[in-house]
């Protein structure tokens, strides 16, 4: 217990956590999993759940919470101490994973215990473990030739730490980059809290004037306020080159390019070696999606209904911006600035004016009570503690309470940008839920689940000697949404074997569904009227400008939907058809999917692939397309909501029936049957179509 990642028996000990832990308790763990598994794999006796299967999820589950402790602070509190361990231990871990997804007795015994009489008296969701395991193990290389085995292996480590320095690279990038302005002319139109942080980043560095940077609540707010147009250009510039040769010496390894390139042929060498064509078909084979070419009809069917709207919205653009704005061309760096000045035209009101109303604890309160009616369930601040360590002072805790007053799940949010943390936002899980049985006592405890909520939101800003709450804007509110559906699909389970509990198990283009389902709460009144509270004048969003929010929510959606399916269709490609030794380029292909389909081509100098964490150093490769995937079933299941509206759209009757068909059943069946049981059909587009104002095409 002296090492605090070898401690399992609570909360993760992160204020005690040092990096000269780490490597000694990854060492210890390792060591024990290699000692069970050598002895269940030789075990004479016939294979059954208890003395084969269990024995290894528990040493299986003590590695991944240590090393997922680790994973996660290198992601929100990384150091460069922290960094070079983390990437000298990855290693260790990748070759573990990998080592044991080819070993052949264990794949055997997995299926003898398939072909037993057991299998059929086990639970469904004990039955789907089992059959993932032996698709995983084919997956991993389990029945590759002896001689080729090492060779995947050393893939797996390969992709490992080209997907580690990817990430590495894209943070340092974002990190490096600073622009110091000292006219004040040139900051004109910025609003005052975002100049208030910049100021006080210049002020850190002894510096005069306002620093901006390449995080999102100094580079949002710059390209969509910022009057000066070459302050628009270069801020665009530089996060459009980020971990590219722009910024990089020749043939440097912070070129994420050249990253790239490596990915796309070991993705493409480990296909091959599994008698696949190509990526693609690896990555569907754990998905709803039956094959590439589906997803690329189901894109492209999509992008066919939209493009007609995406036209439409660059049209008007350009016209607004030729008559009102005195540009004749519109180009990347201005359509951000053109939209906002747009909307407050056509609908009266502007991002800005919103966001003064949705202050940090309002909104939390708000986005709570929703899911406590929903769900019937309670959300109760935790302070820090010896029991709850937090790992940085504006880390907030929480427990979820059944209706009895039962802890069901805890969670951790992290909402707060700094240059210490990865860009973007997630939802993580530190512990899942699962039943633990004591075999002396023949009693049983439910581990409880507990989940890391990230965000890189503005935090606070002291303004005339005041400090004033974090605003967020009205697409931040949704994003924290987004990540709670994720951290209910993990904390409501009621799956009571790991491998199936909460996210684990649920194929790939059905995990968006719960975070893009709550992302439609947003947008009623009586929830957003609930979270809303002026900051200066204490009052609640008024309903004449919550309807002009209404009114614009289709504004530009066929523009933004074109824009997803070209980096979804880019992913699917790349993976599918693109061969990486061939003379096409990766931005060759880039450039070719955005003449098919985007209606806003970038400039040249533009390397969006470069900062593609999602598809080269994430979960997603050949797997982009689950955001619209799962976006249909979202919509559809919404859609039950609004079927009884007249009794209000926060109901607790269908609630629960989504509480039970949805988040509680994990991936202990496959998704399609949890929609259709929820749903009582298959899931339709025509909803998805009309929440984005394309129900009449």
């Amino acid at each position: 217990m002296s090492n605090p990642l070898l401690d399992f028996s609570g909360l993760p000990r992160f204020v005690e956590i040092t990096n000269e832990h780490i490597a000694p308790a990854i060492e210890a763990l390792l060591e024990e999993n290699r000692a069970l598994i050598e002895k269940v794999r030789t075990d004479v006796q016939a294979p059954t759940w208890q003395n084969f299967v269990q024995p290894m999820v528990d040493a299986s589950e003590r590695l991944s919470r240590a090393w997922g402790q680790v994973s996660h602070l290198n992601a929100v509190m990384n150091t460069p101490q922290l960094r070079e361990i983390y990437n000298a231990n990855l290693p260790l871990i990748t070759q573990f994973y990998a080592e044991l997804s080819q070993d052949v007795l264990l794949f055997e015994r997995f299926k003898q215990l398939r072909k037993s009489s057991e299998f059929s008296h086990l639970t469904s969701a004990r039955k789907k473990i089992i059959e993932n395991e032996l698709r995983d193990f084919r997956l991993g290389g389990a029945e590759l030739p002896s001689e080729k085995k090492q060779r995947f292996l050393q893939i797996q480590k390969e992709l490992s730490n080209l997907s580690s320095k990817f990430n590495d690279n894209l943070l340092d990038a974002t990190n490096a980059y600073e622009l110091l302005i000292e006219d004040v002319k040139t900051v004109v139109g910025i609003p005052a809290d975002v100049l208030q942080t910049a100021k006080e980043l210049a002020a850190a560095d002894s510096k005069v004037g306002w620093k901006f940077t390449l995080h999102m609540p100094s580079y949002l707010p710059v390209m969509q306020y910022a009057d000066d147009r070459n302050l628009r250009e270069k801020m665009y510039r530089a996060n459009a080159t980020r971990a590219s040769e722009f910024d990089s010496p020749a043939g440097s390894d912070k070129d994420n390019m050249l990253l790239i390139k490596e990915i796309l042929k070991l993705r493409q060498e480990e296909a091959q070696m599994l008698g696949y064509e190509n990526y693609a078909e690896v990555s569907l084979a754990t998905k709803m999606a039956a094959s590439p070419q589906q997803v690329l009809d189901f894109l492209r069917e999509l992008g066919t209904k939209a493009k007609q709207y995406a036209e439409r919205d660059l049209q008007a653009l350009k016209q607004f911006a030729a008559e009102k704005l005195n540009l004749p061309k519109i180009e990347a760096w201005d359509v951000a600035y053109v939209s906002e000045k747009l909307r407050e035209e056509r609908y009266n009101f502007s991002d800005q004016e919103v966001k003064q109303y949705f202050q940090e604890d309002k909104v939390l309160s708000g986005m709570f009570g929703l899911v406590e009616k929903l769900y019937g369930i309670q959300i109760r601040p935790v302070l820090a503690s010896r029991e709850v360590q937090c790992w940085h002072p504006d880390v907030k805790f929480f427990d979820i309470l059944d209706v009895s007053g039962q802890l069901i799940g805890q969670f951790y949010l992290d909402l707060y940008a700094r240059a210490t943390k990865r860009g973007g936002a997630w939802m993580d899980e530190a512990v899942t839920r699962r039943r633990i049985d004591d075999q002396q006592t023949e009693k049983h405890k439910i581990q409880v689940p507990v989940a890391y909520l990230t965000c890189n939101f503005s935090a606070p800003v002291t303004i005339n000697g005041q400090l004033r709450p974090a605003l967020f804007t009205h697409n931040e509110v949704i994003v924290l949404f987004h990540e709670f559906g994720h951290g209910l699909h993990h904390l409501l389970t009621r799956v009571e074997d790991l491998g199936v509990s909460g996210i684990n198990g649920v194929e790939w283009d059905a995990v968006e569904l719960p975070s893009q389902f709550m992302e439609n709460f947003c947008w009623e009144w009586d929830v957003v009227s609930e979270m809303t509270c002026h900051i200066d004048t204490g009052e609640s969003i008024p309903r004449v400008l919550f309807d002009n929010m209404l009114k614009a929510r289709d504004f530009q959606s066929g523009l933004q939907m074109m824009r997803q399916i070209e980096f979804a269709l880019f992913d699917m490609h790349v993976h599918f058809d693109y061969k990486p030794d061939g003379n096409k380029t990766v931005l060759q292909l880039m450039d070719e999917i955005r003449n098919e389909v985007a209606v806003i081509i970038p400039p040249d100098f533009n390397r969006f692939p470069n900062s593609f964490a999602h598809i080269f150093a994430g979960g997603y490769a050949a797997g982009y397309y689950s955001y619209k995937w799962a976006e249909v079933l979202s919509a559809d299941a919404y859609s039950a909501f609004e079927e009884v509206a007249s009794t209000g759209v926060v109901n607790a009757v269908t609630g629960s029936h989504f509480l039970e068909e949805i988040l509680a059943v994990g991936g202990s069946r496959p998704a399609l049957e949890s929609f259709i049981a929820f749903r009582g059909r298959e899931p339709e587009l025509d909803a998805l179509l009309r929440h984005n104002g394309m129900g009449m095409v």
